[in-house]
């Protein structure tokens, strides 16, 4: 869902010059989005049916620029992997406290009801734009 937001945002933004993408620490190779995450993102416009998923690699930190996880997991996996540097919490970096000792992960509704879908949804909306916002001073045309 990360992903859509953020490739939405990119293209109201007009920002052509940057490239999205997602990768779970622990994905399996070409899974297609949850029922939940389909329905959650339709109700918003946004269609979810040619995703797949793919497994986060080193190659994949190597050439990342930034990169924001969901949680501390992810992040520690992220360090593993060489990326630690340009690593850090969406929610941290949202807020403009990558330094935080105590940072909030995002919860992972899979399995979960569709109201559970919508509520992490709409927080990754919300997070996704104050992303970019900060963003903007290096990323803006």
């Amino acid at each position: 869902m990360a992903e859509v937001l953020a490739r939405r945002e990119a293209a109201d933004r007009k920002w052509g010059s940057i490239e999205v993408r997602s990768a779970g620490t622990a994905a399996s190779n070409g899974a297609p989005a949850s029922d939940g995450a389909l329905r959650a993102a339709q109700r918003h416009g946004l269609d979810l049916s040619a995703h797949r998923s793919s497994p986060l690699t080193p190659e994949d930190v190597r050439q990342a620029d930034l990169i924001l996880t969901m949680s501390g997991h992810h992040l520690v996996r992220v360090a593993e992997m060489g990326g630690g540097d340009r690593a850090t919490l969406l929610t941290a970096f949202a807020a403009g406290d990558e330094a935080s000792h105590a940072p909030e992960s995002i919860t992972d509704p899979i399995g979960g009801s569709d109201k559970e879908y919508e509520h992490t949804f709409t927080l990754l909306e919300t997070l996704v734009r104050r992303a970019f916002d900060r963003l903007r001073p290096v990323v803006a045309p």
